[in-house]
């Protein structure tokens, strides 16, 4: 476990940050190894039904994450004020959320499946792939959002390597799965989500046979657990809005589907991969935010405002550079980059498109994301919500629904950077009222 209230702000967060970033370029692996096999070993309609599927597997969990996302801010304060009764009490109470909840996503993902894919207008030779795919990744929900919790308990301690050194493996795991089954077994995309699913299972069972043998805060067993009726209200008000904000980015980004839906296969392929190579691109950004909210958690416990203020300027110092060296690549590489998953020309030319509008602009979305990092780890979790849903449904959505129909699919590409920059917008100008700073959990304490 990590005390992040004293020492070298930079330092800290750079260092809790790197071996988060390295865990989630991990956990990003499993998607994109699965569709680097499944476009040069099956086809593009397979490389299609897997991009179809994570729109609505996000939607079934985001609720759930977001929840969990509370609870690590709820965990990191309490840390941070050295009140580790709590901390014990709060991981017992996400643990027992987390098992119970997960049955649900999965019972409502295999009975309306299909219903959903049918309202997002999924061209019908996708269906029968992207059905086979969802129904076993959300079958594997639980390992899921057991191993995913125990991550983000870890992290909220503190310790950001133990979660990774689990993930390499299951990474390495997924990838020799993924090739058995689809090329020896030929299995197609079944064998994918199985090999997922799979690793994610082993990934979850070791980190807690591990913990439960080493660590002296986190024991796993629902014999010893005890449910915190408070302390769960506590990590609903800082959870809920971000999981009213994650469903409803989630519905979002569904209904972008959608709209993405509308032009075939090669477009819905093309938007596939160039979802996955985005999502890699803004991982630094992301997880420098992430631990700048563990930062601020702690130094608000601890009632040190002023680091608090310090550690942002670093984080956005160390995020806009990495986000300006990413953008370079994406934006002069994208063709190269797209070809790793198809050999379809048509696809390339659609997705490099796509690179090039979107990686143009992270520069943007690496000082939003900074700064959600202060006001999340503060618990101002409303304004985050807002400014995330505005950005999507009043501006992204309804751009790329206007401009598709005057442009083409580019009108969606478009969209994205216009959203970024209307969050940025909100969240700066919280950030600079200082309102955000009376919104801990633990009181805040003078220097």
């Amino acid at each position: 476990m990590r005390d992040l209230t004293s020492g070298s702000e930079r330092n800290q967060i750079f260092r809790f940050a790197l071996p988060m970033l390295i865990g989630n370029l991990f956990q990003q692996f499993y998607n994109i190894i699965d569709s680097i096999i499944v476009g040069n070993f099956i086809n593009k309609e397979a490389l299609a039904a897997v991009g179809a599927s994570f729109p609505v597997i996000f939607t079934l969990i985001s609720f759930v994450i977001g929840i969990g996302s509370g609870a690590t801010i709820v965990i990191s304060q309490f840390f941070g004020g050295k009140e580790y009764d709590k901390v014990v009490r709060a991981i017992d109470t996400t643990f027992i959320f987390m098992f119970f909840v997960s049955i649900i996503i999965t019972t409502l993902g295999l009975i309306f499946g299909e219903e959903i894919f049918g309202l997002l207008q999924l061209p019908e030779d996708l269906l029968p792939q992207a059905m086979v795919y969802f129904s076993i990744y959300i079958g594997g929900s639980f390992v899921f959002f057991g191993f995913q919790t125990t991550s983000s308990i870890l992290r909220g301690l503190g310790d950001s390597k133990t979660p990774l050194y689990f993930l390499m493996i299951a990474t390495i795991f997924n990838v020799l799965l993924d090739l058995l089954f689809i090329l020896v077994f030929n299995m197609g995309i079944a064998g994918a989500a199985l090999a997922t699913v799979i690793s994610q299972g082993g990934a979850f069972i070791t980190a807690i046979i591990y913990l439960n043998r080493t660590h002296e805060l986190i024991r796993f067993s629902f014999k010893g657990m005890v449910f915190d009726k408070d302390i769960f209200k506590k990590s609903l008000r800082i959870g809920l809005p971000t999981s009213f904000q994650q469903s409803f980015i989630a519905i979002g980004m569904t209904a972008l589907m959608g709209i993405v839906n509308q032009f075939g296969t090669n477009v819905i392929a093309a938007y596939s991969v160039g979802m996955r190579l985005n999502s890699l691109a803004t991982l630094p950004a992301m997880n420098f935010g992430s631990a700048l909210s563990m930062f601020v958690g702690q130094n608000l416990g601890a009632g040190k405002i002023e680091r608090v203020r310090k550690g942002y300027l670093s984080t956005l110092v160390m995020s806009a550079i990495i986000s300006v060296i990413v953008s370079i690549v994406v934006v002069l590489f994208g063709s190269q980059l797209m070809s790793l998953f198809t050999k379809d020309t048509s696809v390339i030319a659609i997705g490099s498109e796509y690179l090039l509008i979107v990686g143009s602009f992270y520069i943007i979305f690496s000082v939003m994301f900074s700064t959600i990092g202060v006001l999340r780890g503060a618990g101002a979790t409303i304004i985050t919500m807002i400014s995330s849903l505005l950005s999507l449904w009043a501006v992204r959505l309804p751009i790329a629904w206007w401009l598709s129909g005057e442009i083409g699919y580019e009108g969606i590409w478009w969209a994205n950077p216009i959203g970024w920059a209307v969050g940025l917008a909100i969240v700066l100008a919280y950030y600079l009222s200082g309102r955000w700073k009376a919104k801990g959990v633990v009181a805040t304490r003078p220097n």
